[in-house]
């Protein structure tokens, strides 16, 4: 709201949720919560930052009293002290507020992180989000209504954002309360309290299909692509023919190719295994592909037989937008496209995965072996339990008959 000049009638007002400043030229405002709620709020900055800090509750801190407070921070600032820092005030006055509260717990919190992006993403996801609603408000009045009133807005549209967000204000508010500035229990916590007001992550969350293929478009689309030059053409044939992902594709090593001798190979059928680690898989689980002729083929093209097997131009890792620009380009360059058929959208190299389980479904092939190629769980826990072996050999028949089928020989 645009700043005037705040009065006790004023705020004693029935007003909306939202932010009212006072014209003192301090940051100070009262923020007003969807729960009825008003505390005192100041945005000041200092070294270029901006800070959000909690002043109270109102009516407990009185207008006169916020405006004093507020031109005390001011005045460090000018004088180049962070007010955070400084114990100006008692602590049996002024509870912290959120945004203190975070700021103090977030170096212990990101110390335990080995990856910079999820450091990133910490702190943005809680200054996008929480700050905004409980910044400036005291961390012992923040209740589960303020946090279900912050999450729901965003839990069905971006559900991994929210319940991630879920997460960090709890530990966070964990935090305070072993500090002894807020009473259990933790108003974030999921079991038994928002479980009560949000649906789970999974009855929110809609499954989301990427274009794919159509299977009758499958052999002529395969005939194109073989035609194609470039290390990004023969990538995506090798995830085609293995059902992969794109990264597992873009960042397989020559390392992870166990090659058989030529007299297990006649054997086998096969010409090695695949094997590709926990920490490249989505479900962090290690993965096993056996290498057929025509995959060997593919990868004999390569020209290093060194770390990775598809590189750039620079020698790094492929784009992403290397493979999807590759199918853009097959797309437009057809006379009616390929494209899904439910959405009409161009197929995206993701969705030749959604082809190869279509092509297992309409043909009859073994439903475990396809899931285990997908590198998907299936099945009952009973069934998990059953299938201690991963079908490799069975999964070489599927592959092999795959093939056959993009080539028109089936």
């Amino acid at each position: 709201m645009p700043a005037k000049k705040l009065t006790a009638q004023y705020l004693n007002s029935n007003l909306e949720t939202g932010r009212y400043y006072d014209d003192s030229g301090t940051g100070l405002h009262i923020h007003v919560r969807k729960t009825g709620s008003k505390s005192w709020a100041q945005r000041i900055r200092y070294n270029g930052k901006q800070l959000e800090l909690g002043l109270g509750s109102y009516p407990t801190v009185m207008l006169a009293e916020a405006r004093r407070i507020a031109a005390e921070n001011k005045s460090l600032v000018t004088q180049g002290i962070n007010p955070t820092k400084k114990n100006k005030r008692d602590k049996s006055d002024t509870i912290p507020s959120f945004s203190e509260i975070m700021e103090s717990a977030l170096p212990a919190i990101l110390d335990g992180l080995s990856n910079d992006k999820h450091k990133a993403q910490w702190r943005s996801t809680l200054e996008t989000y929480a700050l905004p609603e409980i910044g400036g408000m005291p961390v012992n009045e923040i209740t589960v209504n303020e946090i279900h009133d912050l999450l729901k807005p965003i839990w069905k549209e971006k559900t991994e954002t929210a319940s991630r967000l879920r997460g960090r204000i709890e530990t966070v508010l964990n935090y305070a309360i072993v500090k002894g500035l807020m009473s259990a229990p933790n108003p974030a916590t999921w079991q038994g309290n928002l479980s009560a007001l949000l649906p789970s992550k999974k009855q929110a969350q809609e499954p989301k299909h990427l274009p794919a293929l159509q299977l009758q478009d499958a052999q002529k689309w395969w005939a194109e692509l073989k035609m194609r030059d470039g290390v990004g053409a023969t990538a995506l044939m090798l995830l085609t023919l293995t059902a992969s992902r794109s990264g597992e594709i873009r960042g397989m090593r020559w390392e992870e190719l166990k090659l058989f001798d030529n007299t297990t190979a006649m054997q086998k059928g096969y010409y090695g295994i695949w094997i590709r680690p926990a920490h490249r898989m989505k479900a962090k689980r290690e993965h096993r592909v056996p290498i057929l002729k025509p995959m060997y083929d593919l990868i004999s093209q390569t020209r290093d037989n060194a770390g990775l097997v598809f590189k750039s131009r620079s020698g790094t890792t492929l784009s992403d937008m290397t493979l999807s620009a590759l199918m853009k380009r097959m797309h437009s360059s057809d006379d009616k496209g390929y494209m899904d058929r439910q959405s009409g959208s161009p197929a995206v190299p993701h969705g030749l995965r959604s082809t190869f389980r279509n092509w297992v479904a309409e043909t009859g092939q073994s439903r475990e072996a396809a899931e285990l190629q997908l590198a998907h769980k299936f099945g009952s826990a009973v069934e998990h339990a059953y299938y201690r072996t991963d079908l490799i050999d069975e999964r070489a028949t599927l592959l092999s008959k795959w093939h056959d089928y993009l080539e028109g020989q089936i």
